[in-house]
C-alpha cells in the first residue's frame, strides 16, 4: 500500500528519534527474529551499512535521514566533460527531500587520501538545494566553515587541499565505505555510521523500530533492577518476559 509524500517526510523525521544501530537491527541484523527484523539483506554479505573507515564529523548535530542522491568524482578527463557540479545539483533538485548526498571519490589512493573534496562553497550549494547530510569514501575540508550550516558529514577524514577534479557520474550505483547505494534509497546515519534500505519499507521500518525500542527499554529496566547474574543471563537470552 503506497503512502503519500507528506507521510514519507513525516516518517523520515520520526526515524531520527532512533539511532542508526536500531535501524540496522530492524533492516537486517537479526533475520532469525522476523517480528522485529525485515531481513532485507544478508547480515554480513549484503553491503547495506558502512564499515569502520567512515567517521562522523559533527556528532553534536545528531542523526539525519533522507533520500540518497549519488555521484562520482574523479580526475579530469578531457575526453569526457558532459557532467558538472550543476548536474549534481539538478539531481538533488529532482529528488524528494531531504537529501543525503553519497559522493564516491574514484581516484588513485595517493590522491584520494589527500583530496579535500567538498568544502564550504560546494556545501553551501548542497544545503540550498535540499541536502541535510553528505557521506563520502574520502576526505573533505573547511570543517569549521561547514559546521554552522547544520549539514551532517560522514567522511574517512579531513584534508586542507585538493587539485583539479571532475564529476564522472550522477545517479549511478556507488559503494561508500562498504555500503552499496543507489539514488532513491533511504539512508539513516549518525555517529555510528550509515545504513540504507528501500524507500518502500519506510513505514515498516518505523513500526518495527518503535517495537524494538519498547522491548529494549523494558529489558534494560529489568536488568537495572537486579544483580542476579543468572536472571540477567535469562533476560538477555529472552527466557524472561
Amino acid at each position: 500500500m503506497s503512502i503519500t509524500p507528506e507521510r514519507e517526510r513525516q516518517i523520515i523525521e520520526e526515524l531520527k528519534q532512533f539511532d542508526t544501530p536500531t535501524i540496522t537491527n530492524v533492516v537486517a541484523s537479526y533475520p532469525s527474529d522476523p517480528e522485529i527484523c525485515l531481513g532485507l539483506y544478508h547480515p554480513w554479505e549484503g553491503n547495506w551499512y558502512t564499515d569502520f573507515s567512515i567517521k562522523c564529523i559533527y556528532p553534536e548535530l545528531g542523526r539525519v535521514c533522507g533520500y540518497a542522491v549519488t555521484c562520482v568524482y574523479g580526475l579530469p578527463d578531457p575526453r569526457y566533460t558532459n557532467l558538472s557540479l550543476g548536474s549534481v545539483l539538478r539531481s538533488i533538485g529532482d529528488s524528494p527531500k531531504p537529501v543525503i548526498l553519497a559522493i564516491k571519490q574514484d581516484m588513485p589512493d595517493h590522491i584520494k587520501n589527500r583530496n579535500g573534496l567538498s568544502g564550504g562553497n560546494m556545501t553551501t550549494a548542497f544545503k540550498s538545494a535540499g541536502v541535510v547530510g553528505v557521506m563520502s569514501d574520502g576526505p573533505s575540508r573547511d570543517i569549521d566553515e561547514i559546521r554552522p550550516m547544520g549539514i551532517q558529514y560522514l567522511l574517512t577524514g579531513v584534508s586542507p587541499g585538493h587539485g583539479d577534479f571532475a564529476v564522472k557520474g550522477v545517479d549511478v550505483p556507488v559503494n561508500i565505505c562498504g555500503m552499496d547505494v543507489c539514488t532513491g534509497d533511504i539512508i539513516h546515519m549518525d555517529e555510528n555510521g550509515a545504513v540504507k534500505f528501500p524507500r518502500k519499507y519506510l513505514e515498516e521500518v518505523l513500526r518495527r523500530s518503535h517495537k524494538l525500542m519498547t522491548m529494549e527499554k523494558k529489558m534494560q529496566q529489568r536488568m537495572r533492577e537486579t544483580t542476579d547474574v543468572e536472571l540477567l543471563a535469562r533476560i538477555m537470552e529472552g527466557f524472561e518476559d
